[in-house]
């Protein structure tokens, strides 16, 4: 057990009575950081073999996040308990089996599946397909900041292709990234029957290779169709840069010509290209159901318990796939056991203290965040409590404590008064806070916290940060090229127990402190995301 110093409960007492003096940085120690890796170490088990969303390993791994809450006297808040079962089809795509070629003037040139494309898995392929291909950009529709690519472009029963993870620097970074998350939508509205992504090498998280190796893996959609957000999408094909010429063949404009203008920012030319798709894609379907996880912790305040500050973390990883260096099984120690161990060990030293904030506060572990944030989309959709009483998400994913904290990164930093709070407490521990310092990631529309921002509910992610040409900057892309979505993303590699148990408490405090403030957190008013404000 956790032994509490003066100083944490001085912290404790400053919260039970409102106050949001911090001055108690540094209020952590090396049992909070051991605590939260013994968590990560049943989560992140072999036993578990990957929490695939819908497998035995996930379930075991909700019923053991439910178990922890019920030792941390965490109210349920689930709709059996504290489980919320959530209904999925999985799609698997056989990428072998499935077929794709380039047609020009009657003459098919194959197109290889793993080494030039891959198939999407989240995605019906209703049909086989073949037809017109146009290049429209980034396929970014943003009318509202002068920029549509999608302008003056026949796009009726012709495929898309698309130059994704980029975006024209005269569009905001988060209006960009919106708007690609949007951008079926738009593009099935003007006929469209799908779309071909191709990705800027530069800005690519993870290795072809990787992506190849990992294709084999089932995707998900909800079973309710009003939250299947790819439907009526017929295609849905991942082009390998390395590749990616052969596309352009004829059109008068190359690849290389098209990157080096994404790479400065700058808009993209539209042109239909000379050869057609033809697509046929062996897919298997099934059913499953999976788990969220949800937990409330009461508040003290009877004007003010009936108002919650979310707390968020997804459980799910990819589960057992095809071998790296012999190894199948995809761990997922960072994401996200990392993150579900944060919520657990703020609800252990909630209990332990004795003391709660005014408000309530809601953990939600949430599945299916790697098949696309559907068990948080599906949460947002069917809270398990009254949807307007939310009043902010604190969401942890993938935090990675792999230096020492001494830099907080905000995602959502400049976006609401939320962001304000959490930088006022990281600096009371001395750290130096900054937004997302690679905004052309579009990071903050790629976890849980996205699907709450879309019912109008403020909201940040965190992680241990890096500088921008640090040397801890180096170790976290080192981390993603040769850790991230792999086996090695397991319980032996370097971690900060300091980091992380630093870290956890700068959560914590942020929760409590939103909690104890009478006003609610409020959108800025030149946030993009202010637009979904319920007023």
């Amino acid at each position: 057990m956790r032994v509490f110093t003066k100083r944490t409960s001085a912290f404790f007492a400053a919260l039970a009575i409102g106050g949001v003096s911090l001055a108690f940085a540094g209020v952590y120690n090396s049992a909070q950081g051991q605590r939260w890796w013994g968590y990560v170490k049943y989560l992140a088990s072999d036993e578990l073999q990957g929490r695939e969303t819908g497998s035995e390993g996930h379930r075991k791994a909700a019923a053991y996040v439910a178990d922890q809450f019920q030792q941390d006297g965490l109210k349920p808040a689930g709709t059996d308990g504290y489980i919320q079962p959530v209904p999925f089809i999985v799609i698997k795509v056989d990428q072998e089996r499935s077929k794709a070629a380039l047609v020009e003037h009657g003459k098919a040139t194959p197109l290889i599946s793993g080494e030039d494309v891959l198939f999407s898995s989240r995605c019906e392929w209703p049909r086989p397909v073949n037809a017109p291909m146009v290049f429209i950009g980034y396929g970014i529709s943003a009318p509202s900041a002068a920029y549509d690519d999608l302008k003056g472009v026949d796009l009726k029963g012709k495929i898309a292709v698309i130059l994704s993870g980029a975006g024209p620097s005269n569009v905001s970074g988060n209006l960009r990234a919106h708007a690609s998350h949007e951008r079926w939508q738009f593009l099935k509205a003007a006929g469209a029957l799908g779309v071909v992504s191709i990705a800027n090498p530069a800005l690519m998280d993870i290795p072809w290779s990787r992506m190849r190796n990992n294709a084999s893996q089932p995707g998900m959609l909800l079973e309710e169709p009003a939250l299947q957000d790819t439907a009526g999408e017929q295609v849905a094909l991942a082009v390998n840069p390395e590749k990616a010429e052969k596309f352009f063949a004829g059109s008068g404009h190359t690849f290389a010509e098209i990157l080096a203008a994404g790479q400065k920012g700058e808009a993209l030319p539209h042109f239909p290209l000379p050869a057609s798709l033809k697509v046929e894609a062996a897919v298997s379907k099934s059913n499953v159901v999976s788990q969220n996880i949800a937990g409330i912790l009461p508040g003290r305040d009877p004007a003010l318990e009936s108002q919650y500050v979310v707390m968020t973390a997804h459980v799910d990883h990819l589960g057992v796939g095809n071998p790296i260096h012999g190894d199948a099984i995809f761990n997922g120690a960072m994401d996200n056991a990392s993150g579900v161990a944060s919520l657990l060990e703020i609800a252990k030293e909630a209990k332990e203290s004795g003391n709660r904030p005014k408000r309530s506060i809601l953990f939600v572990v949430v599945t299916g965040e790697e098949k696309g944030l559907l068990g948080s989309k599906y949460f947002a959709a069917h809270p398990t409590v009254p949807e307007h009483s939310m009043i902010a998400d604190i969401n942890i994913d993938m935090f990675l404590p792999i230096v020492p904290l001494h830099v907080l990164t905000v995602y959502g930093l400049g976006e609401s008064t939320l962001g304000a709070t959490v930088r006022k407490i990281a600096e009371e521990h001395g750290l130096e806070v900054q937004d997302d310092p690679q905004p052309s990631r579009n990071v903050f529309i790629r976890s849980d916290q996205y699907n709450f921002i879309l019912h109008g509910i403020p909201s940040v992610a965190c992680k241990v940060g890096a500088k921008p040409g640090s040397k801890e900057e180096k170790q976290e892309t080192e981390w993603l090229h040769s850790r991230y979505h792999a086996p090695s993303d397991d319980v032996n590699q370097p971690v900060d127990l300091g980091a992380a148990a630093l870290f956890n408490q700068i959560m914590m405090q942020s929760a409590w402190a939103v909690a104890d403030t009478q006003q609610r957190p409020t959108w800025r008013q030149d946030s993009f995301f202010r637009r979904f404000a319920v007023e």
